[in-house]
């Protein structure tokens, strides 16, 4: 039987599409507000989060803006007030009715920032009530609880609020990403390999580096949640710096990386190096360059480094549900979480 989040991986391309044609037309609304504005701060939880850390690394890397993830509890818990002025805080939800989410975003008001809200909940929801532009995604109704289209839409707001910014990238590339995604979904790679390669093991380390680093977050995410596969997203860069000891036969590495990034080099040589040390080293992305350093391979998109996180995460999404039917867990409804989670 197919599940939810089987069917609404598939729906990625249309609701992407839809995405697209609503939002690119607004870019002329995310200039104006970004004209006032020097730096960007993040409000975000969970998958939202990762979409906010390629957000960062977007508007950092192509749009030379200084960006930051803010942390919600210095706004809802110590109720501290900051000098935002020149500040335009971007909240990011995908239904714009978490709480904390909302509150942050009016604290950020408050403060003297400018703001952006982020959701698929619709031009009526708290969070697009409360910014002064509001970018709503069109991937329509999300059932399954682990989040796919709503986070691959985020990431083409995101792509799209880094054009109002001035980003040194070509609009044209955006609009090839729906069929990027349609072609990784028919053609994955090889995800049953992944799958038996994971099946018996307790935990994994998932990462990249660069913009693929939202990528390796999310991935780690979906397979704590549909999975409860103990899952490290991490850096490789902070791999190295210590975390790389619990890499070993118990535990593989799954590495993620644009095919045209400034940092495949270094996830290929991490590949080897985990390779040589005992440990399987499974791949998403990289071209042929980082398959053959790995132990099996998922396959990445065919788009330039800026918008490859929207396809990047597909092979990951297709890897977590299916290895959560092969552990007989019903991926639509992982124990203790609920579609909209509240936090104080």
């Amino acid at each position: 039987m197919t599940t939810k989040m089987r069917s609404e991986i598939a729906e990625q391309p249309a609701a992407l599409r839809a995405t697209l044609e609503a939002l690119l037309p607004r870019v002329g609304e995310v200039r104006a507000v970004g004209e006032q504005t020097r730096q960007l701060l993040f409000i975000a939880r969970g998958t939202s989060d990762n979409a906010a850390v390629y957000g960062r690394y977007l508007v950092e890397s192509h749009a030379g803006r200084l960006a930051a993830l803010a942390a919600p509890s210095i706004a809802t818990t110590y109720r501290r007030r900051l000098d935002l002025d020149g500040v335009l805080a971007v909240a990011i939800s995908q239904s714009g009715r978490t709480e904390e989410i909302v509150e942050t975003l009016a604290w950020a008001k408050d403060c003297g920032a400018r703001t952006v809200g982020i959701t698929n909940g619709g031009a009526d929801s708290p969070l697009a009530q409360a910014a002064d532009v509001a970018l709503c995604t069109v991937a329509g109704e999300e059932k399954a609880v682990p989040a796919t289209k709503t986070y691959t839409t985020q990431l083409a707001a995101l792509a799209v609020l880094a054009l109002g910014l001035g980003a040194d990238v070509d609009p044209a590339e955006l609009r090839r990403v729906p069929e990027a995604v349609e072609k990784l979904i028919a053609e994955p790679g090889d995800v049953d390999a992944v799958v038996e390669g994971l099946a018996d093991k307790p935990g994994v380390v998932v990462s990249g580096r660069g913009l693929a680093f939202s990528t390796a977050l999310e991935t780690a995410l979906k397979l704590k949640e549909a999975c409860y596969l103990h899952a490290m997203g991490l850096s490789y860069a902070d791999l190295l710096h210590g975390p790389i000891a619990v890499v070993d036969a118990d535990t593989p590495a799954l590495l993620v990386a644009s095919e045209n990034s400034p940092t495949l080099s270094g996830t290929i040589a991490l590949a080897e190096r985990v390779v040589a040390a005992g440990a399987a080293a499974f791949t998403i992305g990289g071209g042929d360059a980082l398959a053959r350093a790995g132990t099996a391979a998922l396959n990445g998109p065919d788009l330039p480094e800026w918008v490859a996180p929207m396809g990047l995460i597909v092979p990951g999404q297709l890897l977590t549900e299916a290895l959560a039917r092969r552990l007989g867990i019903d991926p639509d409804a992982p124990r203790g979480l609920n579609k909209v989670t509240q936090t104080d």
